[in-house]
């Protein structure tokens, strides 16, 4: 049995030098979460949330819902 690891990565639009999350979607399927973490900190703490809480959250962002920062 092979476990998979995440394959971590962060959006195009992150390269601004500083404050940017990762994302691993491809444990989607096989575990049903989306792994979370700081782009600073690789060793450090991952949030693993629901795929579709993740999928609602993303929906959210692309709507507006949560404003502009």
């Amino acid at each position: 049995m092979t476990i998979e690891s995440p394959r971590w990565f962060k959006s195009s639009y992150s390269e601004n030098g500083g404050a940017c999350v990762e994302v691993a979607i491809n444990l989607t399927a096989s575990r049903g979460v989306v792994p979370v973490r700081d782009s600073k900190d690789a060793a450090g703490p991952v949030l693993s949330v629901p795929a579709g809480s993740f999928t609602s959250f993303m929906a959210g962002i692309k709507s507006g819902e949560f404003g502009t920062v």
